[in-house]
């Protein structure tokens, strides 16, 4: 163990490790294999069922009529190459997103990728670090671990050499080094990602409601399409056109597009957010993104750059070492947060002073100190927090924090030793401290003031640090789209309260006026907090904890709740939001546990990843309208003829050609048309209340068509030919309905479709194919009379069910579907 402390593993031994397959090779969230992804685009249920029908029709039909085959396998095709662009962008992204680990090897540091850990190496841990494998400690400066993700154990942890860590915990303050004992599947974290099973739409309301349309529909089709097949098999002499009536009933209440329309309705939504630098690494990320209506948003790093400068230090004593203190506080960590490496940007690391005791810095306590030998004990840390109220300091120190600027103070008390806990090995002491030879010293729970457990003794300020923060330009446009989205914003930070509310008020942001100091909130009280929570904008003073009852508070009001952040006091809140979002700079732990990362740092492409999460939602729901309409209309024709028991009214390559220019086709563009609407819960009874209704009038026109025009003289191709006619004009009357607002390309879209379908009743070779003869013009008439009555029925239908306001969308935008 000593000689790993020194020298970690040799090349020699990582090569051997590697050929034992001890790695941590672990399937990366955001993606799935090849094999997955054909399987779920070519082994379905609905698959099977047509291949069925479809070897049927070869065998008994004429292959014209086995069109339909080719169709799935277009289908399936194009799935498949859409997933598979996903995933080849979100494996580009999450390699650049992977946050490096430091590893000791041949007696020098490096960085590696997670998967290239082995068993046995010496993992260097520092604050913000997410541990990627499991392991023993084998040194621990300070160390504090938080297991909350993994265990719920709300408070850090403070590690000592011994003790187990467990990877998908992170470090909130020290540094240490362990050694790697489990990796790969055998590490804690993946095992519970296993059986997670994180790549797949669970608790999602669209995966949950195609779901219930597709074991409805399948309880209907099962008797429907037993009935269907004994009436024409019993009632029509000729076997081959029975077969072929049965399939063409039975393939059309399939909604065979509507699975391929929602994976590629997904898979272009990532290609696009891939193409803006956004990582997502769920897939029910991108339905969450259309949900949110309550964006909480962390100010450093998100309103503001993530780095800082020293503006000014006002010295309050003279007589005190003010510049030599702050250059020994700033040089102690060696992972210095953004506030040290500001300070370090002026002061160098003074000569003879030599810490004896270090408390790290932690956004629960807002201060970090350390005791040097001959020179006393310094805090730097909030300035509301290190400040006697009503004294001179403090009250300047307000001053400064109300303008936006970030306020601390560098204070002297008397000792830290004071609060050495006997028996204590946590290892607070500084290395080689001569005074503390067996590591007695404070533990950061006995480190609480003011307030805190412990007596530090007099506090003498000595200083008031100022930094100045940069607000990112871009961020005023962008909380500006969210305010005009009827999303609320909500500014959460560890601040002071006035300067956060100064950030706020200068972005306009709605209500950024009023701030309210987190310390002073009733964390007993859920409801009262979340009444508070709800009619104020700004919290100062948060801890990481109190976020992340925030969150829940929202939630239990019946808010959405999007959270971002870039430092691990975020971590806990970006679990617990139903959407979280990190920065690409942010601490690893930040951006392992966040859903979506900003890989750029670019808070204007956060409204681009809500509209696409919208875009999404929106057009999803509007295409399942027409393939739900297709599938209840032959649910009811399929009734009908089997009750009736005339021949089907039309064959399968009828439907493949109406299918394609009213459902297929169109549904394709109208998928990734965009939309700025928020999506809201009802999917299914919203789709059925259209799909239902509509499919009954269409069945009921189509039917009657075809029994006035078999009433007659003329041919079995030409009855089915008036019902072909009937029912391309009411499925496409369904689309004009839905494509609604018009814009140029929608109005061409449905043109379009109009046009083809005249081509092919128009054309020799296309009648021929198609088996059209629209040779009775009395029959034709009559269809189309029928199917005219059908669509001012289908109108009336729509503006019953639908709102009002379905064309007045946000921002003139009309791409939206509401309830």
């Amino acid at each position: 163990m000593e000689r790993l402390a020194e020298q970690g593993l040799t090349s020699a031994e990582v090569t051997e490790r590697i050929s034992r397959g001890q790695v941590n090779e672990v399937r990366r969230r955001s993606s799935r294999s090849l094999s997955a992804i054909v399987r779920a685009n070519v082994l379905t249920l609905f698959n099977a069922v047509i291949a069925v029908l479809w070897i049927l029709i070869m065998i008994f039909g004429e292959w014209q009529d086995g069109l339909f085959g080719l169709v799935i396998v277009a289908n399936s095709a194009i799935g498949i190459v859409q997933e598979l662009r996903a995933k080849r962008t979100l494996d580009q992204l999450a390699v650049v997103n992977e946050a490096p680990v430091r590893v000791r090897r041949d007696d020098a540091n490096a960085e590696i990728p997670p998967r290239k850990i082995v068993l046995g190496d010496l993992v260097l841990i520092g604050p913000g670090d997410q541990l990627p494998v499991d392991g023993e400690v084998q040194d621990a400066g300070n160390l504090e671990v938080d297991e909350s993700l993994l265990t719920g154990e709300a408070d850090p942890i403070h590690k000592r050499p011994g003790d187990q860590v467990l990877s998908g915990s992170f470090v909130v303050a020290g540094t240490g080094s362990y050694v790697a004992t489990e990796v790969g599947g055998n590490a804690y974290a993946a095992r519970l990602a296993e059986e997670a099973s994180r790549f797949h739409l669970s608790h999602s309301e669209l995966r949950d409601g195609i779901t219930k349309f597709i074991k409805y529909i399948t309880w209907l089709v099962v008797p429907i399409g037993a009935l269907l097949i004994w009436s024409q098999v019993g009632k029509i002499g000729d076997f081959g056109q029975a077969i072929t009536g049965a399939v063409a009933g039975i393939v059309t209440m399939i909604p065979e597009g509507l699975i391929l329309m929602t994976s590629i309705a997904f898979a272009v939504g990532v290609i696009r957010l891939g193409k803006r630098r956004c990582l997502v690494q769920e897939l029910p990320a991108i339905e969450v993104l259309a949900r949110v209506d309550v964006l909480c948003l962390d100010k450093t790093g998100t309103l503001t750059s993530g780095g800082m400068s020293l503006g000014e230090v006002r010295t309050l004593r003279d007589d005190l070492p003010v510049h030599e203190a702050l250059g020994a506080l700033a040089h102690l960590d060696p992972n210095p947060n953004p506030t040290a490496r500001a300070v370090q940007s002026q002061y160098a690391a003074p000569s003879g002073w030599t810490a004896t005791v270090q408390v790290p810095f932690s956004s629960a306590r807002k201060w970090s100190g350390a005791e040097f030998a001959g020179r006393g004990a310094w805090l730097l840390g909030a300035a509301d927090v290190l400040l006697s109220p009503g004294s001179a300091a403090y009250a300047e120190a307000e001053e400064r924090a109300a303008t936006g600027l970030r306020v601390l103070a560098l204070v002297r008390v008397a000792s830290l030793r004071n609060l050495a806990t006997p028996g204590d090995s946590a290892a607070l002491a500084a290395p080689g401290d001569p005074d503390d030879p067996d590591g007695h010293s404070a533990t950061p729970d006995d480190l609480d003031y003011p307030g805190y457990p412990g007596d530090l003794g007099p506090v003498e300020a000595a200083a008031i640090v100022v930094l100045k923060q940069r607000i990112r330009p871009e961020a005023a446009g962008a909380l500006r789209y969210f305010a005009e989205q009827g999303v609320t914003i909500k500014v959460i930070s560890g601040d002071n309260p006035e300067s956060v509310s100064a950030i706020a008020t200068s972005l306009d942001i709605p209500g950024g006026k009023h701030s309210v100091d987190a310390r002073a909130l009733p964390e007993n009280d859920p409801g009262k907090l979340a009444e508070i929570m709800d009619t104020t904008t700004v919290f100062g003073r948060v801890t990481p904890h109190q976020k992340r009852l925030f969150v829940g508070a929202l939630q239990a009001r019946g808010h959405t709740v999007a959270m971002t952040g870039d430092g691990v006091n975020d971590v806990l809140a970006l679990k617990d939001a139903d959407l979280g979002v990190a920065m690409g700079s942010g601490s690893g732990a930040t951006r392992a546990v966040a859903q979506v990362v900003l890989m750029d740092d670019d808070f204007t492409s956060l409204p681009s990843v809500v509209a696409e999460g919208r875009r999404v939602l929106a057009n999803i729901e509007r295409v399942s309208s027409l393939f739900l309409t297709k599938t209840f209309y032959a649910l009811i024709l399929s009734l009908l003829t089997g009750v009736i028991g005339l021949a089907f009214p039309f064959t399968p390559r009828h439907s493949t050609l109406v299918n394609a220019l009213t459902i297929g086709v169109p549904a394709f563009f109208l998928a990734l048309a965009p939309s700025h609407e928020r999506a809201r819960p009802g999917f299914v009874p919203r789709v059925l209340r259209l799909a239902i209704p509509a499919g009954v009038i269409c069945a009921i026109a189509v039917y009657l068509s075809y029994w006035i025009a078999q009433t007659g003289t003329s041919t079995l191709e030409e009855n089915r030919t008036s019902a072909v006619i009937a029912l391309f004009i009411t499925t496409w009357w369904v689309l004009v309905l839905i494509a609604r607002p018009y814009t140029w390309w929608r109005i061409g879209l449905v043109g379009a479709m109009a046009a083809l379908f005249a081509l092919a009743l128009a054309l020799p070779p296309t009648r021929e194919f198609f088996a059209l003869a629209p040779g009775d013009l009395s029959n034709d008439l009559i269809a189309i009379g029928i199917s005219a009555v059908a669509s001012a029925a289908l109108t009336v239908v729509f503006k019953t069910v639908r709102s009002p306001d379905i064309s007045q969308g946000h921002n003139g935008s009309t791409d939206t579907l509401k309830p």
